[in-house]
């Protein structure tokens, strides 16, 4: 049976239509490749994406869209709330089905080393593919972002895994590797104060002594005037996704500010909200492997 791997390419684009559009048809363009999904934010102003495919066609379609992007989006002119360092931010990819995570690693390796010397993007390597632990975490590598990475990858520690130490002048820095599903979870609260949604995050996020598998940020989310919570839950079977919702609630309420909303971007397991649904309806001794109908039916 073909192995079937999930890429999810998170693009420093999400006003522009034209360009958009522009990686939706790239996305579409290689055979033996389905796009699953796409969403664009323009406070964030970043596009995110979810592909599957087979192994040969999921690394072409990858660098296609590296490449449509590195050719159509100037992060010189690049203004956002969401932290990003290239053109093509991250590029990870994800094991799906008759596939190890130690195959994901070798393919992100091969696109990895093809974007550098075909493009001249400097590429990191991160999470299972990262070449030493201090790299494994996306936030580490992005501190500094677009603006600060030219000094930085001259700094002794941060030597690109691929490429010279200097970043392509409009489309900067590229993190590749392989993951194991997360879920890009953001929660929105009534007030347009930023310093609240940043208070709340550094209190649940690992890195802060919250939970050590969730990463947090505030963000603004200027169409709205609202500040946002902004998660990546890169564990949701060991940190819950109503866990992090609860504590969030909790602490706003500390500054009279409630919750009023939420959003998935992209893709989740189905399991991630199936888990939401059994916390909240209080459901007693489900067995999400026999009671989910569809698991059934998809054997």
């Amino acid at each position: 049976m073909a192995k079937i791997v999930e890429c999810i390419p998170n693009f420093s684009e999400g006003r522009n239509q034209e360009v958009i559009e522009g990686l939706v048809s790239t996305a579409k363009s290689v055979a033996g490749v389905t796009l699953l999904d796409y969403s664009s934010d323009s406070s964030h102003n970043r596009s995110v994406f979810t592909l599957v495919g087979d192994q040969d066609a999921i690394q072409e379609v990858a660098f296609q869209l590296v490449k449509y992007a590195c050719e159509n989006i100037d992060m010189t002119k690049h203004e956002g709330e969401h932290p990003r360092m290239g053109a093509t931010d991250v590029l990870p990819f994800v094991p799906i089905k008759d596939i190890t995570t130690a195959e994901c690693v070798e393919i992100s390796k091969k696109v990895a080393e093809r974007i550098n010397k075909e493009l001249d993007i400097p590429i990191f390597l991160y999470e299972e593919s990262a070449s030493r632990p201090s790299r494994k975490n996306l936030a580490k590598i992005r501190k500094g972002q677009f603006e600060g990475m030219a000094e930085k990858l001259l700094e002794e520690d941060w030597e690109p895994d691929y490429g010279e130490r200097k970043v392509h002048p409009s489309a900067g820095v590229t993190a590749v590797g392989a993951r194991m599903p997360l879920v890009a979870f953001n929660v929105n609260l009534d007030t347009d104060n930023l310093e609240i949604a940043n208070k709340i995050a550094k209190i649940i996020r690992g890195s802060g002594g919250g939970y050590k598998y969730c990463k947090a940020i505030g963000v603004m989310l200027e169409d709205r005037q609202i500040a946002q919570v902004s998660m990546n839950m890169v564990n949701f079977e060991k940190c819950s996704l109503y866990r992090t919702f609860e504590t969030i609630k909790f602490e706003a309420k500390r500054y009279g500010v409630r919750v009023i909303g939420s959003e998935i971007i992209g893709l989740a397991p189905a399991k991630a909200l199936v888990d939401v649904a059994e916390y909240y309806l209080q459901v007693e001794d489900f067995d999400y492997g026999k009671q989910v109908l569809e698991n059934h039916l998809l054997g």
